[in-house]
């Protein structure tokens, strides 16, 4: 495969480019991000003022527009006919990727219904920077920030629980403190990488048994990212059904759930549930 170097000299054409910016270092922006940035006729920031941290810092002078979750809309018809005046404009977030649990999909989607080209701009993100350093399963799911509602959370914990994989979340410390229980209880026997500041002069990455996590003492300061690891191979057992426990199993099957009876079978027994309710559901299928 032959890799194209050159591209940051291509001129750069007119339509939406989602461009990532740092996650903290400023040092950490592509070289194409800043020649984009420059050439632009309209950034769009979420907070001026932090973005403007950034931009001055690399002497670029483009003309800034505020646009977050709460005005995005508002900007909406503005920002088309912008666009469709062959202008190049920049979408930015505080951090990271724009769109990606940030404003930008609302735009993006009125970008194509108006045949506007959009172009992304590759760079920093917390998703994958946090995941490069887990050693945990290279297949992830990404959630992103946790709900408001501890009722909403606890639905999605349980749908969460049994994916095949690592799981990447965005929350606040506070949040965190509040669902430490929680998390213990839907995702047991896994580990967890807490990462705070990535990047940052005071980055931590915090990793344990989530058995063993516990709320941080002091909430500290900034978004934290999580990673959650997949779930723990089970071990092989070779613990097996006893000829008595099946003879049970075949009187118990016309009258009760195969639930009922994996649950009163494991009882008494150190035999797996899976293999107790496998056995019961042969017996089911052979009539």
């Amino acid at each position: 495969m032959i890799l194209h170097t050159d591209n940051i000299n291509n001129k750069v054409k007119s339509g939406l480019y989602i461009v990532s910016t740092p996650i903290g270092n400023l040092s950490d922006i592509t070289l194409r991000a800043l020649e984009v940035l420059k050439k632009s006729d309209y950034i769009l920031c979420e907070d001026t003022r932090t973005s403007k941290n950034l931009l001055d810092r690399y002497e670029i002078k483009s003309k800034l527009i505020s646009n977050h979750k709460f005005n995005e809309k508002k900007n909406l018809s503005k920002i088309i006919e912008i666009l469709k005046s062959d202008c190049i404009v920049s979408l930015i977030s505080d951090a990271g990727t724009p769109s990606v649990s940030d404003p930008g999909a609302i735009l993006i989607n009125q970008c194509l219904i108006n045949k506007i080209d959009i172009f992304p701009i590759p760079g920093a993100s917390a998703v994958s920077s946090a995941v490069s350093i887990s050693g945990f399963n290279e297949k992830y799911f990404f959630y992103g920030f946790f709900p408001e509602k501890d009722k909403k959370l606890k639905e999605d914990f349980e749908k969460l629980k049994n994916v095949d994989g690592c799981i990447v979340f965005f929350i606040s410390p506070r949040k965190f403190n509040r669902s430490v229980k929680d998390i213990k209880h839907y995702f047991s026997d896994r580990k967890i990488l807490i990462c705070r500041e990535m990047t940052k002069f005071y980055e931590e990455f915090i990793r344990t048994d989530i058995d063993k996590l516990e709320p941080f003492k002091l909430d500290p300061k900034g978004e934290l990212t999580i990673v959650i690891s997949e779930k723990a191979k089970e071990k092989n057992s070779s613990i097996i059904l006893k000829e008595s426990d099946k003879k049970n199993i075949k009187k118990m099957i016309k009258k009760l759930s195969i639930k009922d009876i994996t649950n009163l079978i494991s009882q008494n027994s150190n035999v797996p549930k899976k293999e107790i309710y496998n056995y019961c559901l042969k017996l089911k299928n052979e009539k």
